[in-house]
């Protein structure tokens, strides 16, 4: 009997980037402006025909324009492992419904994955623009956002939504164009840095630009790239992202072999969008009972609830075993990989200094730095929001130590106080600031039920 025919089921959905030029000058809040510039943007569904289904998304630090969906390559099979930052948010049938709401995502300027930035070329120079592109503020971006809009023909969005610093972007729309936001959903995110905050990005800029191949942020001049500032930059980042209940139950003290073989697999960063950087790496590990993890856009552990094993981490298959020594378990070495944390940090600092560029890093983490809608209102964050018409949706996740609860229940606050409408739900998570990318029911859950009760009403 012959087998039946089997026929290959078509992705659910397919990204397809694109890009728009904007030849007239965008004035920058530093008093500098850009001109000749692109944007890179993809969308998903279908806007209706009074146009009033847009849904815009703000990426945080080093995602991009590739929200959902995946890649194909030329003979139309699904890239592996292209799936968008925020697959599991948004999708048919997904909590952001895109039989229902048209969706877009944008590449901020100064980004490193398609719009214009510090790696493309100056048209005033005809030199790569290096540290000589403008510094940007989440202002300028939504402002940037807004033109985009305007050239698709969208006059009010139905929502804008981000995590992180794409939450700030949210915040900073309904303030900049209040008129042109129903809803925004602010996630994981806050009012301002804390001087914590602040402190880590500074921190991880000093690596940077320290580095000996930084040269005054024009190391392309000189064929070179700040790798090293760059890895550490990474780990810095690995951390804070990561609660210390998810550290410890994913490495604990475990001890890891010294060296890391350079032909590992990868998997490739969730958010990364060009098809030419469509297979940047990433990590799988499986242990201890948090389950599959993946890179974040975050950069922490994408942890998927409910898929626990016993298999060693990807970045660790097949490499050698510590040896016995007499004087016990370690090298006793201060250069060499005793543990495994050590192991994973140094794995993924090495992954992301081949992909990701310097002064985008410097560029993003200075935005985030600068937000403080209330410091045009005398440090009143509740005056600053007065003027806000737009109806929200805030998340928190209670062990979030970089952006907590707390900041969130200030925005909460401010709201109330001027008698908007503002939902919140905090959502008892143990996997720190990148669960507002993993796939938990109750969150998705919230944000599915906010869409179909408020944004489609």
């Amino acid at each position: 009997m012959d087998s039946p025919l089997t026929v290959p089921i078509a992705p659910a959905l397919v990204a397809t980037p694109a890009s728009m030029h904007f030849a007239e000058a965008l004035p920058l809040r530093s008093g500098a402006s850009i001109h000749a510039y692109d944007l890179s943007y993809e969308t998903y569904g279908q806007l209706n025909a009074d146009r009033s289904n847009a849904v815009l998304v703000c990426h945080a630090l080093n995602a991009s324009h590739h929200v959902a969906g995946v890649y194909l390559d030329e003979a139309g099979q699904v890239l592996d492992k292209s799936e968008g930052w925020w697959d599991t948010m948004i999708g048919p049938g997904k909590p952001v419904d895109t039989d229902r709401f048209f969706v877009i995502g944008v590449n901020n300027l100064g980004s490193c994955f398609g719009s214009t930035g510090p790696m493309q070329t100056n048209p005033d120079t005809g030199e790569v623009y290096g540290a000589d592109f403008p510094v940007v503020t989440v202002q300028d971006w939504v402002n940037a956002q807004a033109r985009l809009l305007d050239a698709l023909g969208i006059e009010k969005l139905a929502a804008v939504m981000g995590g992180s610093l794409g939450g700030m972007q949210a915040l900073s729309w309904t303030l900049q164009y209040p008129g042109r936001v129903r809803h925004a959903v602010v996630v994981a995110s806050a009012p301002n840095l804390t001087a914590e905050n602040i402190a880590f990005n500074e921190v991880a800029r000093r690596a940077i630009v320290t580095d000996p191949d930084f040269h005054g942020g024009h190391f392309y001049r000189h064929g070179v790239l700040p790798k090293r500032g760059l890895r550490i930059a990474r780990m810095i980042g690995h951390i804070t992202y990561l609660s210390d209940d998810v550290m410890n139950e994913k490495f604990g003290r475990q001890l890891k072999a010294p060296t890391l073989p350079a032909s590992r697999g990868s998997l490739p960063l969730q958010g990364a969008t060009p098809p030419e950087a469509s297979h940047l790496p990433a990590v799988q590990a499986r242990a201890g009972g948090l389950g599959a993890a993946a890179v974040s856009p975050e950069g922490a552990l994408r942890l998927r609830p409910g898929e626990a094993g016993s298999a060693a981490p990807a970045w660790e298959e097949n490499a050698p075993t510590l040896p016995e020594q007499a004087a016990g378990p370690y090298r006793y070495s201060t250069q060499e990989v005793e543990f495994q944390i050590e192991s994973y940090l140094r794995y993924q600092g090495d992954k992301f200094a081949e992909y990701f560029d310097a002064n985008t890093y410097l560029l993003i983490t200075r935005a985030l730095d600068y937000f403080d809608p209330a410091s045009e209102s005398g440090g009143d964050l509740s005056r600053a929001l007065a003027g806000v018409t737009a109806k929200f949706l805030l998340v928190s996740f209670t062990t979030d130590w970089r952006f907590s609860p707390a900041r969130s229940r200030e925005i909460v606050k401010a709201l109330v106080g001027n008698q908007r409408d503002v939902s919140y739900a905090e959502i008892d998570a143990p996997h720190g600031h990148d669960a507002f990318l993993l796939d938990d029911a109750r969150y998705l859950g919230v944000v599915r039920s906010y869409f179909n009760s408020k944004v489609a009403a």
